[in-house]
């Protein structure tokens, strides 16, 4: 009899485990610890990684990429830009827009944070940057790139429209040597991006034009776009 009565009634921690509410609680747990330390949805804002990433898409970011290693050129990140960067946050936002800035962060179906863009590497600290070469390419540390990505590039002809010609073309910018702690960032887009090189090109630009992303700024590596459907693809 005693037997049977312990088998037809379920232990306290079976109805606890079995309780609904608690499944809830627990998949909201572990959903945040995921979105906090492992990947994390972002939704592109802008162009200006057009070609690459479209505006609406929304892409899966690695927080872990960088957890033992820093940022490598052509890497596709997401950051948290500073005051140094136009649209930059404020203080005063209202709760409701702070409310939907929340539910973009965890669904990627929305605004993403604050002040979050989403560049690709071209340089790190203490490497030395300028465009153009005769080819009209970006160089770093002494060596042109290869950028196949780029799409919409600013107009460039030797011997034409160039970086000594009057005036020089907004493809060009001066040579500067990466802060440390910091990264040079650039859309695909390139003439549609709003970028560490913005300010700097062309003639008549000063030495503290440059805007950069932080090392501590970094969210993490774009690695795939997972909607919409039709565009699904690794960065």
């Amino acid at each position: 009899m005693i037997a049977s009565v312990e088998h037809g009634s379920p232990s306290r921690w079976r109805r606890i485990v079995r309780n609904t509410w608690l499944h809830l609680v627990a998949a909201f747990v572990v959903c945040g610890l995921v979105l906090l330390f492992v990947a994390k949805p972002y939704a592109v804002p802008s162009s200006s990684m057009a070609g690459t990433l479209e505006p609406g898409d929304r892409v899966l970011v690695d927080r872990l990429a960088y957890l033992l290693q820093d940022p490598e050129m052509h890497d596709v990140i997401v950051f948290d830009a500073d005051m140094a960067w136009d649209g930059a946050p404020t203080s005063g936002a209202d709760p409701f827009r702070a409310t939907l800035r929340w539910l973009g962060e965890v669904t990627g179906f929305g605004p993403s944070g604050p002040h979050t863009l989403v560049k690709r590497v071209i340089a790190g600290a203490e490497q030395v940057v300028s465009c153009c070469d005769a080819g009209g390419r970006v160089v770093v540390d002494g060596v042109a790139l290869d950028e196949p990505y780029v799409e919409n590039d600013f107009p460039f002809v030797s011997g034409e429209v160039d970086c000594t010609s009057t005036p020089r073309s907004l493809r060009c910018f001066d040579e500067v040597t990466v802060p440390q702690g910091a990264y040079l960032v650039l859309g695909d887009n390139r003439s549609g991006s709003s970028d560490s090189a913005s300010f700097c090109r062309g003639d008549g630009t000063v030495t503290d034009c440059w805007r950069w992303a932080t090392r501590d700024g970094v969210v993490g590596a774009a690695r795939f776009v997972f909607w919409p459907v039709s565009r699904w693809a690794g960065i």
